[in-house]
């Protein structure tokens, strides 16, 4: 069977990630299939609304997309697969399809939802997209933790989450629950996993009305005002020496896990989430590409950070990369521009057509 099954059913166009085995995780063929469904149905007079899930190992739902197949960046990266540079683009294509797709877009965030699931849900259109999530999600922007920076849209959606979430979120790689994600406004609702199947069967007859059902505050609400005394700083130093200058359970656990991730791209990071709070969608998507395209290039192969990333989390599994550079205080401005320069001319861009 497809990774990505499509079915229109009464008014609805409905589509369920097929990759169960592999947490639903995108490659480059079901990026395609899912632009073409949205493509087909977008001027499709019979569906009024689209809805998306993910499939479990045990049935419908469990779990919604890991993300992009990062085991597939790191073989196409060292050997030069030219099928890296479409994944990217293609991808931020779709997430700014979501974005601009003219009908209501449901999307049901059960279980994993991290990097790339957060690029196919993120992005719809205040009022008339419903992100639901259950008791049972897990939501992250890890990216730091494999040498790369937040990207499918993720520094404009976690830019535009309250205070300087958004910086925590995209440092930490943090997982948080359904309950945090509608405090931070990257979902809409969370619901009793055990209802999901009944409002994804009576879709077709109504757009589903999810109500809100979070009975205490998650994590992000009960720290956010640490979060947002440091993660406003203007550095990445500034923000660690506060952190580790701190005596609190918070700032040690936060701090020692800013430690664990790629230095470069911490900087790199910040940078990212900053400069893309002043930005439209579009313009922060043709941002990443030249990010993506520098952190798989500017150290081709096996030296790039985002190579060794996964290689360390993936591949060998040994959970210990090797940073180039090791720490955050070897870090120059220099090193942090140089990802910020597009490789390409304004008219030749990949993304020149979005917005």
């Amino acid at each position: 069977m497809s990774d990505v099954v499509n079915e229109i059913r009464g008014r609805a166009g409905l589509i369920t990630l097929n990759r169960p085995k592999a947490l639903n995780a995108l490659t480059l063929g079901m990026i395609r299939q899912l632009t073409q469904a949205l493509l087909d149905w977008r001027d499709d007079d019979r569906v009024e609304f689209v809805a998306l899930r993910g499939q479990g190992r045990e049935g419908p739902f469990g779990a919604f997309c890991a993300g992009g197949d990062i085991r597939f960046f790191h073989q196409a990266a060292l050997g030069g697969n030219p099928e890296l540079e479409d994944f990217f683009t293609e991808e931020y294509a779709l997430n700014h399809l979501v974005h601009t797709f003219p009908k209501p877009y449901a999307v049901f965030m059960d279980g994993i939802v991290m990097g790339g699931g957060m690029g196919i849900s993120g992005h719809g259109r205040p009022g008339a997209t419903m992100r639901i999530t259950t008791e049972r999600t897990k939501m992250a922007m890890p990216e730091t933790n494999i040498g790369l920076f937040p990207d499918v849209g993720g520094g404009w959606f976690l830019a535009r989450c309250p205070g300087f979430i958004g910086e925590y979120l995209a440092l930490t790689g943090d997982v948080i629950s359904g309950a945090d994600a509608v405090f931070a406004g990257l979902a809409d609702a969370v619901v009793p996993s055990e209802n999901l199947a009944s409002i994804w069967t009576s879709i077709e007859q109504a757009w589903p009305q999810a109500a809100q059902a979070v009975t205490k505050p998650g994590n992000l609400q009960t720290h956010q005002r640490a979060i947002d005394r440091f993660f406003s700083l203007p550095t990445i130093r500034d923000i660690v020496a506060a952190l580790e200058g701190d005596d609190s359970d918070f700032a040690r656990e936060t701090a020692a896990t800013l430690r664990k991730r790629s230095p470069l791209m911490l900087h790199v990071s910040l940078e990212h989430v900053r400069r893309a709070r002043k930005m439209t969608l579009a313009d922060d998507l043709r941002m990443e590409r030249d990010l993506v395209r520098r952190s798989f290039h500017l150290r081709p192969g096996a030296a790039a950070e985002t190579v060794e990333g996964i290689r360390a989390l993936a591949v060998d599994k040994d959970q210990n990369p090797r940073w180039n550079p090791a720490r955050i205080e070897e870090i120059t401005p220099e090193m942090v521009e140089a990802y910020f320069e597009s490789p390409w001319p304004a008219h030749a861009h990949p993304l020149r057509k979005l917005g």
